[in-house]
């Protein structure tokens, strides 16, 4: 059974009363048209006044919205009421709201008589933006995609909700998610939770039409977060988390630019955690310009007393990460590209076997005329080894290493803490409890796809097992930091490594290092087994992804979040005779140590710009 706790009677009331964006004709003194009958007319026809045109939000930027607003094009009531009834027109389709704000077109006509007033609050005043629904919110439910938390209203909210509307943000909608940021089970597809079902790529929205399908989509969405709703333009732009790919993996597959940040730039506070050692939340839109804007008010004007860990960083001059934003921000830059492991498969051992990690043909095209790309505009692009994943002691490769009990522990420790902090308001009071509880409602749907996850963290006991996890999390960091992408940089003198897709992920997610993502070219969608997590474009070799990511947290995109061992299966069953997948997107990262995000906006703008390869969903107008 499908539950859906989206404000329904909002958005088709938006509909019933929305009428086209006003002409401003009376803003230039000329008067309206008058039907008085009987008036005297003018003995010649004036000349027409000439029409502004219609604004509209369909792949706007936020600086556009901005630039209208300003101008009064538009008004953020408008831009509402277009998102409104996009949500309206395709949400039955994609499945990429869990929640829609019933006031957000009171919240727009607030912000409009402010801005009348002469007070405009920044970049994002008036802007519609979404939040995952991990994300807490006092006016809407917070449910994580979990049945037992539908229509659970925290008693506080999240510290980046609270930056964002001080910034003047309307909170439009809570997006969809893989349950609990996909830390329920192993097998859970990406996007899917029992309270909304699947989410649906915008880019092929059809589902899995192979005998075996349980109703997933035939492209994934990537997870945990969303993308789905911004890359329809059902709003501006919407805020993630990650743990270990959460953020990146959705951007690519929606043809997204994204900031994934270094832990502790973004407060964590009311978000519902998975591990304080790599959660963090990030900015998706469709430009790196739009993430830009919404870092900054992300970010908050000071440091969260509610987590220590957003002092992390020392912020730009005003918050400000727009001034990094420069189209020639590639001339001198040094960029680095990881091949062994991540772009070619590699053996550590040398025993002569296939190795790990590499690209498949598509995205070592695409990955090429990327590179070519950088070269094109001024930067210096060298292959490098990052020495952890070259390293032949088993103990000390990122590849090969042990399973890592960091994210776990973090579970146990950081979901019962959050569980406490809602006092009366939480369904369930334990991690326990929460597992008791899907149980007794697995025929509701509650656990289609298992616990293993939950389970597993809660069989941990946070004494005894402390001293195994804090050993993990060391080689956590230093394979991941300081003997990874720490080494890597220094040893060769790097502005950055580049990524292919979401690649960085497992690496970069252990030390908590930031990525920034751009769109950039297509791929052939070719689905694996429908009991795996296919649909992300083939694994090296023709081998269908691992069933399980290297951290148990996200289903990273390409080669396993570097370097991740590739597991060889049976051969996908055949699609049905004329059934043919659509392409799907492939983006380009670039990441690099803690605190680099300026660095790294520059680099992915300058890319940005010279290559412009964002393409809106088919069909979607």
């Amino acid at each position: 059974m499908r539950y859906r706790v989206v404000a329904a009677a909002a958005v088709i009331l938006a509909v019933v009363s929305y009428a086209p964006p006003r002409l401003a004709f009376a803003r230039s003194g000329q008067a309206r048209p008058s039907s008085q009958a009987g008036a005297k007319q003018a003995p010649r026809a004036a000349k027409p006044a000439a029409k502004t045109a219609v604004f509209t939000v369909f792949e706007a930027s936020i600086p556009e919205m901005q630039a209208a607003l300003k101008s009064g094009r538009t008004t953020s009531h408008q831009i509402v009421q277009q998102y409104l009834t996009r949500i309206a027109t395709y949400e039955d389709l994609l499945h990429a709201a869990i929640t829609v704000n019933p006031r957000a077109l009171e919240e727009a006509d607030a912000l409009d008589r402010e801005r009348a007033q002469g007070h405009v609050r920044g970049p994002l005043h008036g802007i519609p933006i979404a939040l995952k629904d991990n994300i807490q919110t006092t006016d809407m439910p917070t449910t994580g995609g979990a049945l037992a938390f539908v229509g659970m209203v925290p008693p506080y909210e999240a510290t980046i909700t609270k930056n964002l509307r001080a910034a003047g943000a309307i909170i439009i909608a809570k997006t969809g998610m893989t349950e609990l940021a996909n830390f329920v089970a192993n097998a859970m597809p990406t996007n899917y939770n029992a309270v909304q079902g699947y989410g649906f790529n915008p880019y092929d929205p059809r589902r899995d039409p192979r005998t075996t399908a349980d109703g997933r989509p035939i492209l994934q969405t990537g997870g945990s977060s969303s993308g789905v709703g911004t890359a329809a333009n059902f709003w501006a732009g919407n805020v993630g988390t990650e743990t270990s790919g959460s953020i990146l993996s959705p951007s690519n597959q929606n043809m997204l630019a994204a900031i994934k940040p270094t832990v502790g730039r973004i407060s964590r506070y009311g978000v519902i955690p998975i591990t304080a050692d790599q959660d963090t939340a990030g900015p998706m839109a469709k430009y790196v310009s739009d993430v830009a804007v919404m870092f900054g008010a992300l970010e908050g004007t000071n440091p969260d007393p509610k987590d220590a860990a957003t002092r992390t960083c020392t912020p730009p001059s005003n918050h400000d990460y727009t001034q990094f934003l420069k189209a020639d921000g590639l001339k001198g830059a040094r960029l680095g590209i990881p091949r062994k492991g991540v772009y070619e498969p590699f053996d550590p051992t040398g025993g002569g076997g296939r190795g790990r990690g590499g690209l498949n043909p598509a995205q070592t095209a695409v990955m090429d005329e990327a590179m070519a790309a950088l070269k094109a505009a001024g930067a210096t692009v060298l292959d490098v080894d990052i020495p952890s994943m070259v390293a032949k002691d088993p103990n000390e490769n990122f590849s090969s290493t042990g399973g890592s009990s960091v994210l776990h522990y973090g579970m146990k420790r950081d979901f019962n803490t959050w569980l406490a902090s809602l006092g009366p308001a939480a369904p369930v009071k334990s991690l326990t409890e929460l597992r008791e509880w899907n149980t007794a409602h697995e025929k509701m749907g509650a656990i289609k796809y298992g616990q293993g996850q939950l389970d597993a963290s809660d069989k941990i006991d946070l004494e005894k097992d402390k001293a195994k996890y804090e050993e993990d999390r060391a080689k956590d960091i230093r394979l991941g930091g300081t003997n990874g992408i720490d080494a890597a940089i220094k040893n060769n003198n790097l502005d950055a490594l580049v990524f292919p897709g979401p690649g960085s992920a497992g690496i970069a997610a252990k030390p908590g290092y930031p990525t920034v993502i751009v769109p950039f070219g297509m791929i052939p969608n070719t689905p694996g087994n429908v009991g795996g997590r296919g649909g992300r474009g083939a694994a090296p070799g023709g081998a269908a992804p691992a069933a399980t990511p290297p951290t148990g947290a996200t289903a990273p995109t390409t080669a396993q979040a570097a370097g991740a061992p590739q597991r060889q299966g049976p051969p996908p069953e055949p699609l049905p005779p004329g059934f043919d997948p659509k392409p799907q997107p492939f983006g380009v990262g670039f990441t690099a140590g803690a605190c680099s995000e300026p660095t790294l906006l520059r680099l992915a703008y300058a890319f940005e710009q010279a290559t412009k390869k964002r393409t809106p969903p088919p069909g979607l107008r």
